[in-house]
């Protein structure tokens, strides 16, 4: 296997999470009686570069599909933090009627809604059709592809290089990250600026959230390895923020490497100086990671299994990502958990990828009340309990399984 980025050999193994489907491809009524396709789900390092990557097994069109079902605009404390996200680059950055905010991965809307309302110019560029549509029923102008140079390029010429684009929880995406990364370089004016906000590897690493490995991210990262990737691809990092969204992210702030209109912020030195101090760039760091997962997975398997015996009946709620690679990698089916519950309508009367576990709409937790209710986006733990907590009427607990098993 060779990097995506440097084309090294990827030489230190992470983590084995066996086989799975692809955790955004859930299974319909109508295809229940038909096979899913399982891929290998392995994560490696490669050392001469130290990014965190899968092994590839299938092209992106596998993974995101044109009835995609992750809609961004489900979690307020998502939408409360794009706001506030708007709010601060129009305030730093001077953004105006005359500004263009490109956001790459723009979903739903859920990030541009807020751009548009503030009176600046605003397009999205979404690969999936149906998040698009949703995105084009709020009034944005989206370009359905996948991003890159040549797309970059092509909006240049339209005239629409940005002043700010917004890259959300998608460079982890992207199996060609260096074209997509040098698409921002081509893309951006010369003063412009690029963010893009990822979960953070070190974060990942010390608090065991495996979950967040599924075949739809490509790369796990860190500062250590996204600095060296931009550098080579036209961009310069000027500024890093920690985050608290998806159980620790990082926002980094780049620009383009040949005008270098931003002066350089403490936040870069400081992350780096941290990844350094916690061996980033050893392979000792990712020693072990398995035998903690194995540990999580077990905890939780153990735990359900209790709770059928002594009778409790168990719903989970969040039919996310990363609760189907918990589900999966642990062989939890629907006699440890009955249904998972989701907001969202384009998900409700589906079922789990490869559990096959029914998802159904809230109104199913007041009629069926479950003993335990297992929240699997554990990094909306306290959304979740506060929008559920009339589920403490008929004495149900709330359960996470990340970063160790709770019981709330």
């Amino acid at each position: 296997m060779q990097c995506r980025h440097c084309h090294s050999t990827v030489d230190i193994p992470f983590v084995d999470l066996g086989t799975s489907p692809p955790s955004n491809s859930y299974v319909t009524q109508e295809n229940l009686d038909r096979p899913e396709r399982y891929y290998p789900l392995r994560v490696a390092v490669c050392s001469n570069c130290w990014l965190v990557q899968t092994e590839d097994f299938a092209d992106r069109e596998e993974f995101f599909s044109e009835d995609y079902a992750y809609f961004s605009s489900f979690s307020t404390s998502w939408l409360e933090h794009s706001k506030r996200y708007v709010e601060q680059m129009q305030a730093r950055f001077g953004l105006g009627a005359d500004s263009l905010v490109v956001e790459i991965a723009a979903n739903d809307g859920y990030l541009l809604q807020y751009v548009k309302a503030a009176g600046i110019g605003a397009l999205g560029v979404e690969p999936t059709h149906s998040t698009a549509e949703a995105a084009r029923e709020k009034g944005i102008e989206v370009v359905e592809e996948f991003f890159g140079v040549a797309l970059a390029e092509q909006l240049v010429a339209e005239g629409r290089s940005a002043d700010l684009t917004a890259a959300n929880n998608v460079l982890a995406h992207v199996p060609d990250i260096n074209d997509f990364v040098a698409g921002f370089a081509r893309l951006l004016k010369p003063a412009g600026v690029a963010t893009f906000e990822f979960p953070h590897l070190l974060e990942l690493v010390e608090k065991g959230q495996f979950d967040t490995v599924y075949h739809e991210h490509y790369s796990y990262l860190s500062l250590t390895a996204v600095q060296r990737i931009f550098a080579a691809n036209g961009l310069d990092v000027f500024d890093v923020e920690t985050l608290p969204t998806h159980g620790g992210s990082l926002r980094v702030y780049a620009q383009r490497s040949d005008t270098k209109a931003h002066a350089a912020c403490p936040g870069v030195a400081e992350v780096l100086d941290r990844e350094t101090k916690a061996g980033v760039a050893t392979a000792d760091f990712y020693a072990g990671f398995q035998t903690r997962v194995d540990q999580l997975k077990d905890a939780l398997v153990s735990f359900l299994i209790e709770a059928k015996r002594d009778g409790k009946r168990v719903a989970a709620y969040g039919a996310a990502a990363k609760g189907n690679t918990f589900l999966n990698f642990a062989g939890v089916r629907r006699d440890l958990v009955s249904f998972v519950v989701d907001r969202n309508p384009a998900k409700a009367g589906k079922f789990m990828p490869g559990s096959r576990i029914p998802i159904v709409g809230e109104d199913a937790l007041q009629s069926e009340r479950p003993d335990l209710i297992l929240i699997l986006p554990w990094n909306l733990r306290d959304e979740v309990v506060a929008q559920l907590d009339y589920a403490r009427e008929w004495g149900a607990q709330f359960v996470t399984a990340i970063p160790e098993l709770r019981v709330l």
